[in-house]
């Protein structure tokens, strides 16, 4: 067992015959697939990589915080009606965090991350160089 922030996780080994075993991994008590399952619901997450740098970006999206490879940071937001955008640096480049209501209640508000004018997939990773 080990912690991850604030995170406890478990590796788990199942003998499945003589010569061949199983591995697993739990995340505060839950498989991975559900943990991640959870996560999304909550965050947005984009990873990239800038100037030969990696960088994480993620958004609790409950609260608006914005964190940068495991540290909070804070951004210049700005929110009216359905839409808003979050401004921050990110390695000496610009990036923009567009909050817009997609229109429908069931899908819920969009967010887009732009660095340097660039839409970042949540999907991919992003490298620069």
């Amino acid at each position: 067992a080990f912690t991850i922030a604030k995170h406890h996780c478990t590796i788990n080994i199942d003998v499945v015959s003589s010569f061949a075993y199983d591995y697993s991994l739990d995340i505060d008590g839950k498989p991975l697939e559900k943990f991640s399952k959870k996560r999304s619901k909550i965050s947005r997450t984009w990873t990239l990589t800038l100037d030969r740098k990696g960088y994480r970006i993620v958004l609790e999206k409950a609260t608006v915080d914005l964190w940068i490879n495991g540290q909070r940071i804070e951004a210049d937001a700005t929110f009216e009606d359905e839409e808003g955008e979050i401004v921050f640096d990110i390695g000496g480049h610009q990036a923009n965090l567009k909050v817009v209501s997609s229109g429908n209640p069931r899908l819920g508000i969009n967010h887009v991350l732009f660095v340097d004018e660039v839409e970042i997939s949540q999907e991919s990773e992003y490298d620069n160089n």
